[in-house]
């Protein structure tokens, strides 16, 4: 079997290992609420598959049930935000779902580089990383600066994986087209997709 031909098959049985996951994961929520038993059997079910644990999302959705459940309990705090989470990640507007994204955001391509010491960074959009402070906790501890809108001195804006093809209707939206509007004017701010700037922490 050619490379080629390996490598296809390879992001075949990837393919169905997700699928399994998502399955997994909607027979999770099912009732609405997420318990320790339901989380740990969530992450063991990663482990137990390492050939998707490093693939986009559910590297990240691994990191966050991990650190939930280092202390052994899973708070009502916790639970609401992973049964929010894994609602997201298994909607129409699913991560795991390459149809399903959106090709109208303006991201760049092809995503460049990303310096994080004395940048300025805007999120927008809902994170699969984390909650907005838990984002921007960790730009500040690499030496960035975050701002709520984008502006003129705005290095880059990352646009939150959960971000709803209609991002055009949404509160979000405004800083979308506001970073859009100082690229048109010929301000250098990049537009960036979530997966890349996560990428890009483990080389900062």
């Amino acid at each position: 079997m050619g490379r080629t031909a390996r490598s296809r098959n390879d992001g075949r049985v990837k393919d169905r290992l997700i699928d399994e996951l998502i399955g997994n994961i909607r027979g999770v929520i099912a009732d609405g609420v997420v318990d320790e038993k339901e989380a740990i059997f969530i992450g063991q079910w990663i482990e137990n598959h390492r050939e998707i644990a490093d693939k986009w999302p559910v590297n990240v959705l691994y990191v966050r049930l991990t650190e939930m459940l280092k202390d052994g309990i899973l708070s009502e705090d916790e639970q609401q935000e992973l049964l929010e989470t894994l609602r997201d990640l298994t909607g129409d507007t699913s991560l795991f779902q390459e149809s399903n994204k959106s090709t109208t955001l303006p991201i760049d391509k092809p995503a460049p580089a990303v310096e994080f010491s004395g940048k300025t960074f805007c999120l927008t959009g809902k994170f699969v990383f984390g909650s907005t402070f838990d984002c921007e906790k960790t730009i500040t501890e690499m030496g960035g600066e975050v701002v709520q809108m984008p502006g003129k001195e705005t290095d880059y804006l990352v646009i939150g994986e959960l971000c709803s093809p209609d991002w055009v209707h949404t509160t979000f939206g405004r800083s979308i087209e506001k970073g859009v509007e100082l690229k048109q004017q010929g301000h250098p701010i990049t537009i960036l997709s979530e997966e890349h700037w996560v990428n890009s922490l483990s080389q900062g």
